[in-house]
């Protein structure tokens, strides 16, 4: 029996063979073609899709460079992106990063045109909150050109606009910015209260690593106050905090700080190697501005002991001294102020006709009450039944994006941990993705939430964390994450109404609100704000 079946798989064994050869020719034909239809499609695609995705990826470059201080391959990355993010959501975040970029580069001239065309942007949107970061952002500027009278007025009004915004994140931000501009005009008493509600603001939030650059910022103060003893202790508690960070820059300012208390103490020697790695630091990172600071200090603790070393520090001083405050650029930001406040006079103007158009329609009605009444109330029904309209109509596209999502996430996923129909997944593929969520959770706790990252937490290479998601849920790792920020994001605005926007931002990894604020936008087609009005008007 054995034999006679060895003797028929041998026979068959050359009719095995040719069909294996013809599935193998029909397989690869089947690939050409399917090669040739996805490129078909490509081409099909309009043209700015494939800008706008390029754009988004490279200011996420951009960002990532920025966060870890290389300051001049962002600024390149971020110009690249630029022009591709023009006319999109994602032009004003490309201004205000390279404006940002710019101030850390000492090239105010360039941050201030960035800025201005930002803020010409925010001021549309009507938005306080993003407004008063480009506020922040020029208040910034003209600090590093040394004028810190032209930038009180720009902190002010970001204070003002961040009020408005109820935005706590922001407010600590403008009050710390508010203290250093009085501190540079030699106000130190009206700096003070400024610092210490920053500091306050930052550790109610939980925020700590600002609030220990905010006490940094307050040891300045507490200098020009010639409360030495006090801000060298307060130095003490911060620099070793920092020197635990990737934060180099803070580590800079705050060595910078204890360099100027040990020199008003006359410890020259002390003061001498705080300045020294200061100055390395500021160098590395190409700082102009701070390392002139250190350079000073230097020169100082050392014209007396060591002439020669003192020299060379006051060469590169003098070098860097006059490579940042030029002619050219203090006329242009001169000319940059002087629109900025034509801007801001033309608001006011505009606030004053308003408020008289009332006043004459105002009058008018009184004058005709009965008629007014009547025509006020048609009207006011049919504006109502618009908004209502209006309100359904986004409300009902807002929930059927939310739907698709939720239903491609839960499916996979099984976020809530208590949906059942996973069942088309199998079991290795939803172990997975529940363990590629842990992870994501987690490192959104640690404020680390990227793809790299998150390869990394999961003990394998990008490429193959990429492949593995891809071959599951068609998406990218760096999409994938933004997703279950987004959900996470939704899901505290639903059970806590009672936490502001940045606290939600925060607990999913958002350092900057109007970044938030616009992902959210582009995820739900709504900001948070908004869909917290949403969400009360349809309870009641």
């Amino acid at each position: 029996m054995c034999i006679r079946t060895i003797e028929t798989d041998l026979n068959n064994a050359p009719m095995r063979c040719e069909l294996t050869a013809k599935m193998s020719r029909l397989s690869k034909k089947i690939f050409k073609y399917s090669v040739l239809l996805v490129a078909l499609f490509a081409l099909m695609l309009p043209k700015d899709i494939w800008a706008n995705a390029k754009g988004d990826k490279l200011m996420e470059q951009a960002d990532s460079l920025y966060a870890v201080q290389q300051y001049k391959e962002a600024l390149k990355v971020a110009s690249e992106a630029l022009p591709l993010a023009k006319g999109t959501e994602s032009e004003a975040d490309c201004l205000n990063l390279l404006a940002i970029i710019n101030i850390r580069l000492s090239d105010y001239e360039s941050a201030a045109h960035y800025a201005k065309e930002c803020y010409a942007i925010d001021q549309t949107s009507g938005d306080p909150d993003v407004i008063s970061s480009s506020l922040n952002t020029l208040a910034a500027i003209y600090m590093g050109a040394n004028q810190p009278k032209e930038a009180e007025q720009y902190v002010l009004k970001g204070i003002e606009m961040a009020e408005k915004a109820n935005n706590p994140s922001r407010m600590a931000v403008l009050q710390a910015m508010a203290s250093e501009v009085y501190h540079a005009q030699g106000d130190d008493k009206k700096a003070l209260p400024y610092i210490e509600r920053a500091y306050e603001i930052d550790k109610q939030m939980g925020n700590e690593q600002r609030s220990m650059v905010r006490l940094a910022q307050k040891a300045s103060v507490l200098i020009g106050l010639h409360e030495y003893e006090e801000a060298e202790a307060t130095l003490r508690k911060v620099i070793p905090y920092l020197r635990e960070t990737p934060d180099r820059h803070s580590l800079g300012i705050a060595l910078n700080k204890m360099g100027m208390t040990m020199l008003s103490q006359d410890r020259e020697q002390e003061a001498t190697l705080y300045y020294q790695e200061a100055a390395d630091i500021f160098q590395q990172m190409g700082d102009p501005y701070n390392e002139v600071h250190a350079l000073r200090g230097l020169y100082e603790c050392l014209w007396k002991h060591d002439p020669s070393r003192a020299r060379h520090c006051l060469k590169r001083f003098e070098a860097l001294k006059d490579s940042l405050y030029n002619n050219v650029s203090a006329e242009k930001l001169a000319k940059y102020n002087a629109e900025f406040g034509n801007d801001w006079l033309q608001i006011e103007n505009h606030e004053q006709r308003r408020a008289k158009q009332w006043a004459i329609a105002i009058a008018i009605a009184l004058a005709a009450l009965t008629i007014g009444i009547w025509l006020l109330m048609r009207r006011h029904q049919r504006h109502q039944q618009r908004i209502n309209e209006e309100l359904s109509a986004h409300f009902k596209e807002l929930s059927e994006k939310y739907n698709v999502l939720s239903e491609h996430y839960d499916n996979a996923i099984n976020l809530s941990g208590n949906r059942d129909d996973t069942t088309e997944l199998n079991v290795s593929d939803r172990e997975f993705l529940e363990r590629t969520i842990n992870s994501i959770n987690l490192l959104i706790r640690k404020g680390q939430p990227d793809a790299n990252r998150l390869a990394e937490h999961m003990g394998m290479s990008l490429y193959q964390l990429r492949q593995r998601l891809d071959s599951i849920t068609g998406e990218k790792p760096q999409d994938f994450i933004a997703a279950v920020r987004m959900r996470r994001a939704r899901y505290l605005l639903d059970t806590h109404p009672e936490m502001n926007i940045s606290e939600v931002a925060t607990l999913c990894a958002y350092n900057d609100t109007p970044n938030f604020t616009r992902a959210f936008k582009k995820t739900f087609g709504i900001t948070p704000t908004q869909y917290l009005d949403r969400r009360k008007e349809s309870k009641v």
